[in-house]
């Protein structure tokens, strides 16, 4: 049975997290700035990242990083993690340089306990795709994420499936969030709106379309980048509580704040 939306503080309190390995400057972007990623600015910014999430009260798991992986930092991509049941869907990357991450998430979930399920070929699925709502659980329709992945997750969740064609960023999750409160932040001319039609619509300014990945902590709490104040004051007028973290380098790999880490859902 899944839970009304004013019932859960949370979608998880628990995530594990990897940090950066020495090939991350050569990850796979299309940001103009790819070529100077700064590793060890990359290194402090994660370890800043991870500070917030503890500081607000999230336990953090951390795994070691991954060497020949550039873009293993990127760890919500590899599975979608469910904690009750003990349960974990494994991605099959639609990136195929990034094949091959998933398999350390796969032993260390199964060394606590989890129960996994592979995506199987010819099927693709990117956590970076999948937004989960107290009720409804999203997934883009990419060029990392095909329909047998769409298939794949309506096996894994109870909660009803809805796929939405995604062309303009590479996940959904770069143009559309979750923020609790049957409430969505969103960029309207990257995904269509009328998908989130149950849903308050915050809408960002495409100017600062980045700042749409954001990380929802629970009790009216978000973990968004640094550095753009029209989204954190629309935000804030709505009664939520910024945590800004600056990821630059990050962000010339074409990766936000919920790429860099993979929830323990509580759903």
């Amino acid at each position: 049975m899944s839970m009304g939306h004013e019932r859960i503080k949370e979608l998880f309190n628990t995530v594990l997290v990897r940090p950066p390995s020495r090939e991350f400057p050569r990850c796979v972007s299309t940001h103009p700035l790819r070529n100077t990623v700064d590793l060890n600015l990359a290194l402090r910014q994660h370890e800043d990242y991870v500070n917030a999430l503890q500081e607000e009260g999230i336990e953090v798991k951390k795994l070691p990083s991954l060497d020949g992986f550039p873009d293993s930092v990127f760890i919500q991509d590899t599975a979608l993690v469910r904690a009750p049941g003990r349960k974990a869907l494994i991605s099959r990357f639609g990136e195929p340089s990034r094949r091959g991450e998933e398999a350390s998430i796969r032993e260390f979930l199964e060394k606590l306990g989890f129960i996994t399920v592979n995506v199987e070929a010819p099927a693709t699925l990117e956590g970076g795709d999948v937004m989960v709502t107290d009720a409804v659980v999203f997934v883009g329709l990419t060029t990392r994420t095909n329909v047998g992945g769409v298939e794949a997750l309506k096996s894994f969740f109870k909660q009803e499936v809805i796929a939405v064609p995604t062309e303009k960023v590479f996940h959904l999750l770069s143009a559309v969030n979750y923020i609790g409160n049957k409430t969505v932040v969103i960029v309207p001319e990257l995904v269509d709106p009328q998908y989130f039609r149950g849903f308050k619509q915050i809408r960002v300014p495409l100017d600062e379309a980045y700042a749409a990945n954001v990380l929802y902590l629970g009790e009216n709490r978000i973990l968004m980048p640094k550095g753009y104040p029209r989204t954190a004051e629309k935000l804030r007028k709505e009664g939520y509580r910024t945590v800004e973290v600056d990821v630059s380098e990050f962000r010339k790999c074409d990766g936000g704040v919920t790429c860099l880490s993979l929830p323990f859902l509580l759903i």
